[in-house]
């Protein structure tokens, strides 16, 4: 059972503004923090991303909003389990683990999280989230335990 007491895997859906492809630095590369705070302040979403439509400035429409999903795991009939393919990179397996993709039909993940040793976990992310929202999403999943009396 996951922690909503279902069958299957863990979903996750996380709504955000992504980093305006404006702010991209040359060469395509994202801003540094030191760039971010000393660029036009109003050229970016502020942190608390839940903005209704009718607040949301015109600078970045509400039609920009980034909507991760977790990849869809695939059930190993050997190992009798749900697996993903992180390339390598995470090498325990834990119900933490997951990838996010901007949708399902596009497989390319956007951030990527999992167990790779006792309270070790490893993080890989790339445009268009930042580092922050990044740790931010990851640092969520550890918060999934139902209140118990």
């Amino acid at each position: 059972l996951n922690v909503l007491g279902s069958r299957g895997p863990r979903r996750m859906q996380c709504t955000m503004d992504g980093i305006p492809a404006s702010a991209m630095g040359p060469g395509g590369t994202a801003p540094t923090q030191t760039e971010l705070l000393h660029s036009n302040v109003e050229s970016f979403p502020s942190i608390p991303s839940f903005r209704s439509k009718s607040t949301r400035s015109e600078s970045f429409p509400s039609d920009e909003l980034l909507v991760l999903k977790n990849k869809a795991p695939r059930w190993h009939e050997q190992l009798q389990c749900w697996c993903l393919n992180f390339n390598g990179r995470v090498t325990v397996a834990s119900v933490k683990n997951f990838q996010l993709v901007a949708s399902p039909e596009n497989e390319s993940v956007i951030l990527q999280f999992g167990k790779v040793g006792k309270d070790v976990f490893t993080m890989d992310y790339q445009y268009p989230i930042s580092a922050f929202q990044a740790f931010a999403i990851c640092l969520s999943s550890f918060d999934t335990k139902l209140a118990c009396e």
